[in-house]
């Protein structure tokens, strides 16, 4: 399938590349930042255009932007019959409009910098709203990734929802709590082999099995020395509590959802 990639950042980079190898041709990268464009265009070994330049004929056109500017961007393209696909979870078909074909290509990971990812057991969730941008998105996705996972926005909001509370929610309390070891100059990396093998064993026997701590075990006298001990960070403290009285009524623990637990 012949392809105009619009956007330069990660989802962007990894996402061209992974289409690239799977036989897929890229045949321009258009962006509003001329260097990043280029830099993009050259590493996919494509050309580079401007994104208020006439883009070249393709089947399919990937705007892999912020989610505030997916509108802006597909709304400046030329009608014609190319499938053209987002790459947001929360964002809706209607963002693509006025174009016949629409379809939404959304990665379930967080991409990062560093060589190209390789999408073969990523889930990646698309959407389409004719028989053609259907057709098309899942021939992009199921080329890329054997978990390919057919969701309407309702849907996607549902684990987009998810996905914010599960996998962004606890790299910020991570970096609240690297925080709190900083403070008593602590090494921060002393966290990170117990975060990764939490995260790995939750993967393999499941969240309510792999969880340990003070909540899951009722053990209230250690939350309050721990609570004693977040006084001067009323925010981190407020969370703990609700995070705690959520632990605690799950694992049938009494608490009355109070801060004094």
């Amino acid at each position: 399938m012949n392809l105009l990639i619009i956007g330069t950042g990660r989802v962007a980079y990894h996402l061209g590349h992974a289409l690239k190898r799977a036989g897929h041709t890229v045949v321009g990268v258009a962006g509003r930042r001329a260097i990043a464009t280029e830099t993009l265009a050259r590493d996919l070994g494509t050309d580079a255009y401007a994104l208020n330049a006439a883009p070249p004929t393709v089947d399919a056109i990937l705007i892999a932007v912020s989610d505030d500017a997916i509108a802006a961007v597909a709304a400046g393209l030329p009608v014609s019959d190319a499938v053209v696909i987002h790459t947001s979870g929360a964002s809706t078909l209607d963002r693509l409009r006025p174009h016949p074909h629409r379809a939404v290509l959304w990665p379930l990971i967080s991409l990062s910098p560093g060589a190209p990812m390789d999408f073969g057991e990523l889930p990646l969730v698309t959407d389409a709203d004719t028989a053609a941008a259907k057709d098309a998105v899942s021939a992009l996705a199921t080329s890329l990734s054997r978990r390919v996972h057919a969701l309407d926005h309702a849907r996607r909001q549902v684990v987009h929802t998810a996905a914010a509370i599960s996998l962004n929610f606890p790299v910020h309390l991570l970096a609240r709590a690297q925080a709190l070891l900083e403070q008593e100059r602590i090494d921060p990396q002393l966290l990170l082999p117990a975060f990764v093998a939490t995260a790995q064993r939750a993967a393999t026997i499941g969240p309510a099995e792999a969880l340990t701590g003070p909540a899951r075990r009722g053990d209230k006298g250690t939350i309050h020395d721990h609570l004693e001990r977040l006084a001067q960070d009323p925010e981190l403290r407020t969370a703990y509590v609700l995070l705690s009285s959520m632990i605690l009524r799950a694992y049938g623990h009494e608490d009355h959802g109070d801060t004094h637990l």
